[in-house]
């Protein structure tokens, strides 16, 4: 039985990058957010989105804990299931990308190798690491889901700030420090970035 073999070409689209962008009246990117768990990552991609969607703009939040109630259903949290996690974030942002939406993940993704692997998804403009920069002790003081009381009891293994390491970006395009701002402060910072940059 003859078995059909992967591609290894990308098939071509009719209609380019540019073109959608001319469509959507604005350019794609990747909005990439980073930080410890509690950090404020996810609040801040749908603020940032919903912005966005009142501006008339066309963007998406591909949030870690939503993905792993499906594409990502069945990793772990152990080192090389976190970087599959990762890559398939990525590979979802770039297909998003592509059709021309403003991408905006919220995913702890810890390893810096990880992140930068992603960011050579894309060309040098169009992914942007957010550094959802707070501390541990503030994190753990907000635990929304009780997930750091039951890592420190020993519950919750590989637990990211606990048990497991988290590298923090070394030169992200945007750092928020969220212990500091106010999600309407950083949505404005943020938003005044992708403006100044010609994202908008």
């Amino acid at each position: 039985m003859k078995h059909e073999t992967p591609p290894n070409e990308r098939h071509l689209p009719k209609v380019s990058k540019d073109e959608r962008h001319q469509l959507n009246g604005h350019k794609s990117c990747v909005l990439w957010f980073t930080g410890l768990p509690s950090s404020g990552k996810s609040t801040l991609a749908f603020e940032v989105e919903h912005e966005l969607f009142k501006r008339h703009m066309h963007s998406y939040v591909l949030d870690g804990d939503n993905l792993r109630l499906g594409l990502n259903q069945g990793l772990g949290f152990s080192q090389q299931d976190r970087r599959e996690n990762v890559r398939r974030i990525g590979e979802a942002a770039r297909l998003f990308a592509d059709a021309g939406l403003i991408v905006l993940v919220a995913a702890i993704s810890p390893y810096r190798a990880d992140r930068e692997r992603v960011r050579s998804f894309f060309s040098e403009d169009e992914f942007i690491e957010i550094y959802v920069k707070c501390p541990l002790a503030e994190c753990e003081r907000r635990d929304p889901k009780g997930l750091y009381k039951k890592a420190r009891a020993g519950k919750i293994h590989d637990f990211t700030g606990i048990s497991s390491v988290y590298e923090a970006p070394g030169h992200p395009e945007i750092m928020i420090a969220s212990d500091k701002h106010t999600p309407k402060e950083s949505v404005r910072f943020i938003l005044d970035y992708l403006r100044d940059n010609g994202c908008l």
